[in-house]
């Protein structure tokens, strides 16, 4: 079965990203909530769970999997994301209106990932 293009562009996303949290552990570590802790484990795990379920979307016998996969990182991490847009000190100096779009984008995320929740 041969997967959509726009699958593997979201897998792409996901594989950068997730490298990114290796290369650049600071951007990560510093939207963590302090409720949360050990933010270098969790930088880690999230950045490991990105790389490996963007290789896995591109496998058709487990894209459903990985599809749920993403979905579910995409929940876990949204805490980061509503901190961020709560709190000035780590918002990078981002404007408040483009922090505010950011929080509804993980629901179109969480779509686009879903679409694949089928295959």
């Amino acid at each position: 079965m041969n997967l959509p293009w726009h699958l593997y562009c979201m897998a792409a996303i996901y594989i950068l990203a997730g490298f990114n949290h290796f290369r650049r552990p600071q951007i990560y570590i510093k939207i963590i909530p302090p409720y949360f802790s050990n933010p270098k484990k969790l930088n880690l795990i999230v950045g490991f769970a990105e790389v490996i379920l963007g290789i896995l979307l591109c496998v058709p016998q487990i894209t459903m999997f990985a599809s749920w996969g993403i979905i579910a990182l995409l929940i876990a991490v949204f805490p980061a994301n509503l901190y961020m847009y709560q709190h000035k000190k780590v918002s990078f100096g981002l404007p408040k209106w483009l922090l505010f779009i950011r929080l509804p984008f993980q629901i179109a995320l969480i779509k686009w990932a879903f679409l694949y929740t089928k295959y």
